[in-house]
């Protein structure tokens, strides 16, 4: 009976991870928002690193964030969509799919933290800064990174042998 319940709940205890992703985001956007004033950076590899303390209205590379505010209620109904997407997905998955269960829960996380602080403050926080040429990439999140790792597993999911252990031809 057990293994019928477990079978029912796909992969949804790597929930744990997305909810460790969501914990770490929070606790480090709080952390670096009452260190650092708005702008304010602290240089940890000169010339490569720093942290520093932004806000994004936007998506991705601040994609929408000179809009009126609208963009705010469109990116957090996105990532309401998606975290259930996601969640249903990880219900229907396979005990031996743990690695796309791990690359769902990472995206999950991420996109609660960011919808968290969409919905909480308006804004989302960033505080990495990795310098790229002469201006830098921009600055993003913890929830930045655990959403770009699982999207890479994901990617890297795809060029995986099929699922009857056949490999993949050109």
């Amino acid at each position: 009976m057990r293994n019928a319940s477990a079978g029912r709940m796909g992969r949804l205890s790597w929930l744990w991870l997305s909810v460790l992703v969501l914990v770490i985001d929070q606790a480090s956007k709080f952390y670096f928002e009452h260190r650092l004033d708005l702008y304010e950076q602290i240089v940890v590899i000169p010339d490569y690193f720093s942290w520093v303390l932004a806000y994004n209205t936007g998506a991705a590379f601040s994609f929408l964030a000179d809009g009126s505010g609208w963009q705010r209620w469109l990116f957090a109904l996105i990532a309401i969509v998606v975290s259930a997407v996601l969640i249903v997905w990880l219900k229907r998955l396979g005990r031996d799919e743990t690695w796309l269960a791990i690359a769902l829960a990472l995206v999950l996380g991420g996109a609660l933290g960011n919808l968290y602080d969409r919905m909480a403050i308006g804004h989302v926080i960033d505080f990495i800064f990795v310098h790229w040429k002469e201006h830098g990439f921009p600055a993003f999140n913890f929830a930045d990174s655990a959403i770009t790792v699982g999207a890479i597993m994901l990617a890297l999911d795809m060029f995986k042998s099929k699922k009857t252990g056949e490999p993949v031809h050109d």
